[in-house]
């Protein structure tokens, strides 16, 4: 069986586009609509924005694509494949939340949760380390 590819890529070097430049200069490759076959999320601090398609794409082909795009080149931006990972960094955690109230949080199907192996809570940042038993519970 190959390794399964993320549905995810990270454009890196988006200084100065914004989150609807993005969006239509991937309309532009992909063929897709956003938000109804893919969606952008920006992450200023890392200078970064990553998208994640909703429809089953071949992410390593539209990887391919972008590195050929004119545009892509013109605005300097680098596009990969976001590494699959099976933990995810929870913020604006509560004050004295339980670890067992956040793992039936993160396990509920009504949040598109999986079966979680570890919880490492950090009060101090209102954050928390989930760690899944498969790397498909981090949608």
């Amino acid at each position: 069986k190959p390794a399964e590819t993320s549905p995810s890529v990270v454009l890196e070097n988006v200084q100065g586009c914004s989150a609807k430049c993005i969006c239509m200069l991937l309309e532009n490759i992909s063929g897709l609509a956003a938000d109804d076959e893919f969606i952008v999320e920006m992450i200023p601090e890392l200078n970064v924005a990553v998208a994640t398609f909703l429809k089953s794409i071949d992410t390593q082909e539209f990887v391919n694509k972008c590195a050929q795009n004119k545009r892509v080149k013109k605005f300097n931006m680098t596009v990969r494949l976001l590494e699959v990972t099976c933990s995810i960094k929870a913020e604006n955690i509560p004050d004295n939340i339980s670890i067992d109230y956040l793992t039936v949080y993160f396990e509920s199907a009504r949040n598109g949760g999986r079966p979680v192996s570890d919880i490492q809570l950090f009060p101090e940042e209102n954050s928390a380390i989930v760690t899944f038993c498969d790397h498909k519970g981090n949608a």
